[in-house]
Formats: structure tokens, C-alpha cells, sequence
């Protein structure tokens, strides 16, 4: 297996999935924009995972798990961030509470919250 090939693939499909966030955000699609932005710190995080453990990253979503597992250590303020941003995971919820979690996604609030996102994934990319 080719690591660089598999950084390189994942750090891509991450920044795809900020760039898109920010659209969505411009479109006023709050939810979906979170949920990208979730995406993003997913893809940058099984990038990290790859360098360092020298395998494909696992099938999971949790944030703060694929930050453990790629020997990541985290301040109780990023934990928190992460479990956060994990809520995002549309994929994960139900009909009745996407509806409830669409009526969160206010725009301050997802400006806020991609703002902090952007952050993680920043942080992130800058250990690769």
C-alpha cells in the first residue's frame, strides 16, 4: 500500500468537504453544510491515520475514536469539540431528529460552528 497515496487521496477528499461546507453555508443550507464540515475533519483524521499507523484508516465516523486510535492526544475543550462536530453526522440520525437538529442550524450558529471546524481541521492537517 502506498501511504502517500492514501494521505494524498484523503487530505483531498477533505478539503473538497470543507470547501463544500462553506458553500453550503452560502446557500443557506445549514445542516448539510455541518454535516460536510463533519466530513471534513472524518477525512483529514483517516489521513493522520494512514501516516501513522501505515494502514487504511477504520470504517467508523466517531471523531474523537479515530483521533485515539491515530495516537492523537486531545485537551478536554478539543474532546468536546470533536463529540460536537461527530453530531453532525447526518448519516447517523433519524427522520425526527434531523428535523429537530435542522432547527439548531441557525445561521450564527452554523457560521460559529464551521468557524470552529475550519480550526480543527487546520490543526489537524498541520501534523501531516
Amino acid at each position: 500500500m502506498d501511504i502517500a497515496k492514501v494521505r494524498d487521496f484523503w487530505m483531498e477528499e477533505a478539503a473538497e468537504a470543507l470547501q463544500a461546507a462553506w458553500h453550503l453555508h452560502e446557500k443557506k443550507d445549514y445542516s448539510y453544510a455541518l454535516f460536510f464540515g463533519h466530513l471534513a475533519v472524518e477525512k483529514i483524521l483517516k489521513a493522520l491515520y494512514a501516516v501513522r499507523k501505515g494502514e487504511q484508516s477504520p470504517y467508523i465516523h466517531n471523531l474523537v475514536r479515530l483521533a485515539a486510535l491515530s495516537d492523537i492526544p486531545l485537551s478536554s475543550g478539543q474532546k468536546m469539540l470533536l463529540i460536537q462536530i461527530t453530531d453532525f453526522n447526518l448519516e447517523a440520525r433519524y427522520p425526527d431528529e434531523k428535523r429537530s437538529f435542522r432547527k439548531k442550524c441557525t445561521e450564527d450558529f452554523t457560521k460559529d460552528m464551521l468557524n470552529k471546524t475550519e480550526e480543527v481541521f487546520q490543526w489537524l492537517k498541520s501534523m501531516l
